[in-house]
């Protein structure tokens, strides 16, 4: 692989990732400063920032977001149900939160059961977000596999297997070949539910792929939904400063959700990859820079909401006056709050089986799934 040469796909990122280059091999469109302008004010950092950067139809929407549960949850996979939670928290939309363990399984060498271990630590981790139930469903496929899985095979019909082949490449089992359905399922859950309406899906660019396949779905003149759309998002930055995304699947470091203070700052502290210079001599005298530190990429694309703070520390770094471990320090600082916030979240709350009932499809919302179904 060159310097030049990266993969992005949903079930591998590799290279130093060019997002222009991806958006316009995927067919997607920039996010503009006019769509950014319409998202609630205060416009959240996540948008205002460009960290969701693209997009396909952004518009008027429901959140719909997911995760693929293979291992404990680090601080790349959280961020998108934050941003999803601020949206509900603006206008009241309701937020589906699909759990893919069927797809991990299909896609991991790992056992079925534990992939159902942390299917339930990630369900956790999720409901520490603080998403109103009233307003928030999470759907596991396996568990919910009697309205899941007849929609797919509905949607199945739709697709041809060169297409999925020509999507994503030749699949490794027939799983894989089968699950576009189940994920174009997932983002349509939310019309299928509540009626032909505008649905939006914030997620990182790799996953552009499910949304392309389900939107050919959704055009097709049987089914009275809207193609969803959708943001797409840069990944978040791997401790040690290469391209591609943070992993809790490989032997990269990782700061995950249920991390300490001193965890986190050992952590950023020993690896994150510096942008500064070789000494503080030499630091003083060439300041460092913040595009490619660790440190501060952290703070700007999540850890600190204050748009004239992280101007400020962009400054002081170019400068020389603020040092690679101050800035280190104050990442560390500004993670382990979060994090913390975080846990107690998680801490507070009641029995797993008790929450999660709050968080599932409802009698009635199963019903109309399955009014269509019937034999």
């Amino acid at each position: 692989m060159t310097q030049d040469e990266f993969t992005v796909t949903p079930y591998a990122v590799q290279g130093d990732v060019d997002y222009d280059r991806v958006l316009e091999q995927f067919g997607a469109d920039d996010l503009t400063e006019e769509q950014r302008e319409r998202f609630p004010d205060p416009v959240h950092p996540l948008v205002s920032r460009g960290i969701f950067y693209g997009g396909r139809d952004v518009g008027e929407y429901l959140d719909v977001t997911g995760v693929g549960p293979s291992g404990p949850m680090h601080i790349g996979h959280v961020f998108p149900f934050y941003l999803a939670k601020y949206l509900q928290e603006q206008t009241g939309a309701y937020v589906f939160i699909p759990m893919s363990d069927d797809e991990k399984y299909f896609a991991k060498d790992q056992d079925f059961e534990d992939l159902q271990k942390w299917t339930r630590q990630n369900i956790e981790e999720i409901m520490a977000v603080g998403f109103d139930p009233e307003r928030t469903r999470i759907v596991v496929d396996t568990a919910d596999s009697d309205v899941i899985y007849p929609w797919a095979a509905k949607f199945a019909k739709r697709y041809t297997q060169s297409t999925v082949d020509a999507t994503y490449g030749d699949p490794e089992n027939i799983g894989l070949s089968f699950y576009p359905a189940v994920q174009a399922t997932h983002l349509l859950l939310p019309q299928l539910i509540h009626g032909r309406h505008r649905t939006m899906v914030p997620i990182a660019v790799d996953q552009d792929p499910h949304i392309r396949l389900c939107r050919d779905v959704a055009a097709k003149e049987d089914y009275d939904v809207y193609k969803p759309s959708a943001m797409l998002s840069r990944f978040f930055p791997q401790l040690k400063g290469e391209g591609g995304k943070m992993s809790s699947s490989d032997d990269a470091p990782t700061i995950f959700l249920s991390d300490d203070r001193e965890t986190v700052r050992d952590k950023i502290q020993k690896y994150a990859y510096s942008g500064g210079q070789t000494s503080i001599e030499e630091h003083r005298e060439l300041g460092g820079d913040p595009d490619v530190d660790v440190a501060y990429q952290l703070l700007y694309y999540f850890f600190e909401r204050d748009d004239q703070k992280v101007k400020e520390l962009a400054d002081e770094y170019r400068s020389g006056e603020l040092l690679t471990g101050e800035l280190k320090n104050y990442a560390a600082d500004e993670v382990a709050d979060f994090l913390e916030a975080h846990q107690d979240r998680k801490e507070d709350l009641g029995s797993f089986e008790e929450e999660l009932e709050r968080y599932s499809l409802t009698d009635e919302e199963r019903d109309k799934l399955t009014a269509d179904l019937l034999y």
